[in-house]
């Protein structure tokens, strides 16, 4: 294909095709056929022995109507001439023809990235389609998102072809190359929170509000939520008649992740209680700007500290201090005359 002797008709035909199936502006064809023509008469001065110094400038007057078109060289004194070699067209055709279609494809993710930048926040399904060991490659869509290694849970493994949900993080640019990549976790907290906003109607129409998040991706995670409006019970309404909604939550976590759902409050020390939810019976001792300390029941212990101490470290996020968990005194004195006591019956038992 000759484009420097394309009919008019069907170069522009041919333009406005690639524009309409692929969704990319036209101008932005035009220039990566320009480029694409650039390139390829450096390419043809090289292999006839041509030297061609970088600094010198080329350009390219294309028609975007017939296609025809013009290979400028910029003088040193910003005149340019034309340099098009004779019988050009179609040795720029073939040669070009990598090039502009490389453009063209940089071009259409740029336009379905451009599509995500609404999706931030988001949650996205997508399949695995590639593991690498810092990152895995999902497909969504016609798109293509990373998941970095920090975005993933440590504990979930992944194969080719699972089909996961992803929250839309964030779309970053390199510096340097100006690429720019769809970034997605399944790991941070908002994750959790679009869960719940897509199971429970009350949140995404604003009645129950999420006031925040704490999260062990794949162990635990608690969530705050309070009521925008009179009679709703904001934690009845995430976890949904027998369960129903908070199970539907849970069935797409990672790792079997436990999620409490505490209410909050204004109240700080009734917050902190919540917040130390499943324990009852817990009691504040005393409390600063940077800790809290509390009692509960000896039977309640286990359950304020939590697996690894996870329930009062995600506790304390909620509430911006450090916990300091401890046994009701009065309990562990009890306890300790009952063990005596249980012993001295013995005791006499065996002396008879």
């Amino acid at each position: 294909m000759d484009i420097k002797k394309l009919p008019k008709t069907e170069f522009a035909a041919a333009v406005a095709q690639i524009a309409g199936e692929r969704n990319i502006d036209t101008q932005v064809i035009l220039d990566s056929i320009e480029a694409g023509l650039i390139s390829a008469y450096k390419r043809d001065q090289k292999e006839k022995g041509m030297e061609i110094d970088d600094e010198v400038e080329f350009e390219v007057n294309l028609s975007p109507d017939s296609g025809s078109f013009v290979v400028y060289q910029f003088d040193a004194d910003g005149t340019k001439k034309d340099v098009t070699p004779p019988g050009f067209g179609r040795i720029a055709a073939q040669t070009a023809k990598q090039v502009i279609d490389q453009k063209i494809y940089l071009a259409e993710k740029e336009t379905l990235i451009a599509a995500f930048m609404d999706k931030v926040g988001t949650l996205v399904n997508g399949n695995v389609i590639k593991i690498d060991p810092q990152k895995i490659i999902i497909g969504i869509g016609k798109a293509e998102g990373i998941l970095p290694k920090e975005e993933q849970v440590k504990s979930e493994r992944f194969n080719l072809g699972d089909r996961n949900l992803f929250l839309v993080k964030s779309i970053v640019e390199d510096d340097e190359t100006g690429k720019r990549d769809i970034i997605l976790t399944r790991s941070d907290p908002e994750f959790i929170g679009q869960l719940l906003q897509r199971e429970v109607p009350e949140i995404a129409n604003g009645s129950v509000l999420i006031e925040k998040i704490a999260r062990s991706a794949g162990i635990r995670s608690k969530v705050a939520v309070s009521s925008s409006q009179p009679g709703v019970d904001p934690v009845g309404s995430c976890i949904g008649q027998k369960g129903s909604r908070i199970q539907s939550v849970l069935n797409e976590v990672p790792n079997n992740e436990k999620i409490d759902i505490v209410l909050y409050s204004d109240d700080l020390k009734r917050f902190l209680i919540e917040a130390l939810s499943p324990a009852q019976d817990v009691e504040i001792v005393d409390m600063d700007q940077d800790t809290a300390n509390i009692t509960v029941p000896e039977d309640q212990l286990a359950l304020a500290i939590g697996t690894g101490g996870e329930n009062v470290r995600l506790a304390g996020q909620l509430v911006d201090k450090d916990i300091n968990v401890s046994a009701t005194k009065e309990k562990v004195v009890k306890q300790k005359k009952t063990t005596k006591a249980k012993a001295t019956k013995k005791s006499k038992k065996d002396s008879a």
